[in-house]
């Protein structure tokens, strides 16, 4: 009689699911600012209204979503001033993405509160030069 191995870890399919829709978030995110240029420079012009952002986001991944939305409240609370949709944009999409807007993704994908708090803590004021 042939025996299936019993698979140990389940949590792989979710992996693999998040895996592919990072991806897919971060070719997302880098086709919005190559649509934005002009043919007189490689900058980032005009921006798509925030909430069409924020939707798109929600529909490619919910962690996505999540953790942007918590990176913008974060810098609005820190910075006294909030983001444009060009400027996360750019965050998600200059080299590969803003490593704090990386980490506030990954932890809206874990359910991590406390660790979410946290990075929001850390949100920079300064924009940092492109990579």
């Amino acid at each position: 009689m042939l025996r299936w191995p019993v698979p140990r870890h389940t949590a792989q399919p979710t992996s693999l699911a998040s895996l592919a829709s990072l991806v897919a978030l971060t070719a997302f995110a880098t086709a919005l600012p190559a649509l934005a240029q002009t043919s007189s420079g490689p900058a980032v012009t005009g921006d798509v209204p925030m909430a069409d952002y924020l939707a798109l986001l929600q529909q490619i991944s919910p962690a996505a979503h999540q953790g942007a939305q918590a990176y913008l409240q974060a810098h609005e609370r820190r910075c006294r001033r909030s983001l444009s949709s060009r400027e996360l944009r750019q965050a998600m999409a200059e080299g590969d993405g803003d490593p704090l807007l990386m980490a506030m993704i990954r932890a809206s994908h874990l359910q991590d509160g406390p660790g979410l708090t946290r990075l929001g803590e850390q949100v920079s004021c300064t924009r940092k030069a492109a990579r």
